[in-house]
């Protein structure tokens, strides 16, 4: 290899306000030389569940399956059981790790279900998955206990509990079953409730802190209903009780709830917050997903909740091969060990 030539000096056209040439090269280079230093990235917490151990170098992808005629992507309705059995089967083959299955649609459009119609919906999808997936982790979306209790035979291994204690008795049910429980932060709000004028004070970061105050006490609740740290998982749950300003400043603040000491999920998937961003329909989210999945598992995500799992998969553990947490499957370029540029 050549050495680099020295940069060239200020020509004509180069003004005195022409950036780090017009200054002295060499105090440019010593500031950065000087500055340099190993990058220190937020240490994820660990989920642990069914044994199996998620982390910063084996972030976890949840996979979505809606047991709903009317789920707000269209491409992820599955009504009939053998829809859902196929997208089970699909979502484990494209590197889920875990699925989670939901009996309702979360926003407010939509017909009503009672407890009795959720039970229909979810559970014995849940035990023929069990049946089927002997060792697949199992995540129920609901925000019932009763449904919680029901599905006690499938040998559900999360609660995924969306609306942030509505139900109070759903933490002890999860603790119960020896489940994990997803604490979530929906601003107040009651199940299936848009948000319509929402405020959490002029200050950009006040949501922030109400974000990880509510995280935060939710966890400790948990722990005292007697499930272990590693099982709890904190959601920021973007969009519920939030406008899209909110949702993109706590997105920012990922790292800030990773210190909290409890993994944390990321329900980023097709969301509001990024239609808004982009003036794109649920269709079209694919990409602007992509890239906040990308900030918030460089930011200290560790489970990511998605429709697009082979995309999402391929991502997170991207992210973590450039954070340094998990290594190339294959390094081999310039070292002269099978590499064909170096034949």
């Amino acid at each position: 290899m050549t050495a680099p030539e020295e940069p060239p000096a200020p020509g004509p056209a180069m003004g005195p306000a022409m950036g780090p040439r017009a200054h002295d090269w060499d105090a440019v280079l010593g500031s950065v030389m000087a500055g340099l230093t190993p990058l220190t990235q937020p240490t994820p917490q660990p989920l642990v569940l069914r044994d199996r151990t998620f982390d910063a170098g084996r972030p976890a992808v949840m996979a979505i399956i809606n047991r709903t005629p009317d789920s707000f992507f269209a491409g992820n309705r599955h009504a009939q059981l053998d829809s859902a059995r196929q997208a089970l089967e699909e979502a484990l083959d494209l590197g889920a790790d875990l699925v989670d299955v939901g009996g309702v649609r979360a926003g407010q459009e939509g017909a009503q279900v009672d407890e009795e119609e959720e039970i229909r919906r979810v559970v014995p999808f849940l035990e023929w998955a069990r049946g089927a997936h002997p060792d697949v982790i199992l995540s129920l979306d609901t925000w019932r206990s009763g449904v919680a209790r029901a599905a006690a035979g499938a040998g559900v291994d999360l609660i995924n509990d969306t609306w942030s204690g509505a139900d109070p008795g759903l933490v002890h049910v999860a603790a119960d079953l020896g489940a994990g429980y997803v604490v979530s932060h929906v601003g107040g709000l009651p199940p299936r409730t848009d948000p319509v004028a929402v405020t959490y004070g002029d200050d950009p970061l006040d949501v922030v802190r109400d974000v990880v105050t509510t995280l935060a006490r939710g966890a400790h609740a948990a722990e005292l209903s007697g499930i272990p740290p590693e099982r709890i998982l904190i959601d920021p749950t973007l969009d519920f009780g939030k406008t899209t300003q909110h949702s993109l400043e706590v997105l920012r603040h990922t790292a800030d709830i990773a210190a909290l000491g409890y993994p944390v999920l990321q329900a980023l998937s097709r969301k509001d917050f990024v239609g808004e961003s982009l003036d794109l329909p649920p269709e079209e989210r694919l990409e602007g997903s992509l890239a906040a999945t990308a900030v918030a598992a460089w930011l200290g995500a560790t489970v990511f909740r998605a429709h697009d799992v082979r995309a999402t998969r391929r991502v997170v553990d991207m992210v973590a091969t450039i954070r340094g947490d998990r290594p190339p499957v294959h390094a081999k370029r310039g070292t002269g060990h099978g590499d064909p540029a170096n034949a």
